[in-house]
C-alpha cells in the first residue's frame, strides 16, 4: 500500500497543471479545483503519535489546513477546524474524514478577522474538544493583483486582519487553555520569504545562496513549545 513513507518520483507523482485555467472567485473551494489538491486522504497513515491530543486548526477546510487536520486525526488527535461559512461543503468533507479516523471533529464556521470572533472560536473549540493541546494558525488571505496601485485599502486591511491580527487574537485567547508541553504552529506563505512582485520587475531577483536557503529552513520551523 502506498503511504507517506513510500519512495516516489516527484516529477511524475502529480499530473501536469494547466495554469491557463480561469481563476476561481475567492475564497474558492477545493471541490472546484482541477486537478484536485492532494490532501493525503488516500495515502497518509498514522502511527498514534498524537493519541489523546486536541487540536484547533484555522483554515482547516482546504489546502495545508485540511491536510493537517486529516493527518492529526489519523495520528490520534481530536480536531476542530475553523473556516468561512462559504466553505461549508469543503469543511463537511474534512469533518467526515476526521470522524472516519475515529476521532471527534468540531466544525466552527465564521470569519476570524475580528477579535470577538477569534475569542469565540477558541472558546467553542475548547468546549467541543474538552480542552486544547495544539493550535495551528493556518488561515490566510491573499489578493493577487498585477499592480500595487490596484490593491485597495479594504483588501489590504482585510489581509492583515486575517493573516496577522487573527493569529495574535487566537493565540492570546488559546494560551490560558494550553497545558505545559502544548504546541503552537504558525504557517506562512513562501511569498513571505521570496515574494513575487510584478510591480518591481525592473530589479532582477537576487540569486539564492546555499546559506540563505539554510537560514530560511532553520528560521521557518513551525512548532513552538508553550
Amino acid at each position: 500500500m502506498t503511504d507517506q513513507y513510500t519512495f516516489q518520483n516527484p516529477v511524475t507523482q502529480y499530473e501536469a497543471i494547466d495554469t491557463d485555467q480561469p481563476e476561481i472567485a475567492e475564497p474558492g473551494l477545493d471541490s472546484e479545483l482541477t486537478p484536485k489538491a492532494d490532501l493525503g486522504e488516500s495515502t497518509y497513515r498514522g502511527t498514534g503519535r498524537l493519541t489523546g491530543r486536541r487540536a484547533l486548526i484555522t483554515g482547516g477546510d482546504s489546502g495545508i489546513g485540511a491536510a493537517t487536520a486529516i493527518a492529526f486525526a489519523r495520528e490520534g488527535a481530536d480536531v476542530a477546524i475553523s473556516y468561512l461559512p462559504e466553505e461549508e461543503s469543503d469543511a463537511r468533507r474534512i469533518i467526515a474524514l476526521i470522524e472516519e479516523a475515529g476521532r471527534t471533529a468540531v466544525a466552527l464556521p465564521g470569519d476570524i478577522s475580528t477579535s470577538e470572533a477569534a475569542r469565540e472560536l477558541v472558546g467553542s473549540a475548547v468546549d467541543g474538544l474538552g480542552g486544547l493541546d495544539i493550535l495551528v494558525n493556518n488561515a490566510g488571505k491573499q489578493i493577487s493583483i498585477d499592480r500595487l496601485e490596484d490593491l485597495t485599502d479594504e483588501q489590504f486591511d482585510q489581509t492583515f486582519k486575517t493573516n496577522v491580527y487573527a493569529l495574535f487574537w487566537i493565540t492570546k485567547a488559546a494560551l490560558p487553555h494550553l497545558p505545559e508541553g502544548s504546541s503552537i504552529i504558525n504557517t506562512s506563505s513562501v511569498q513571505a520569504y521570496s515574494p513575487r512582485r510584478p510591480w518591481s520587475t525592473t530589479r532582477p531577483p537576487r540569486p539564492r545562496s546555499t546559506r540563505s536557503r539554510r537560514r530560511w529552513r532553520s528560521s521557518s520551523r513551525p512548532a513552538a513549545s508553550v
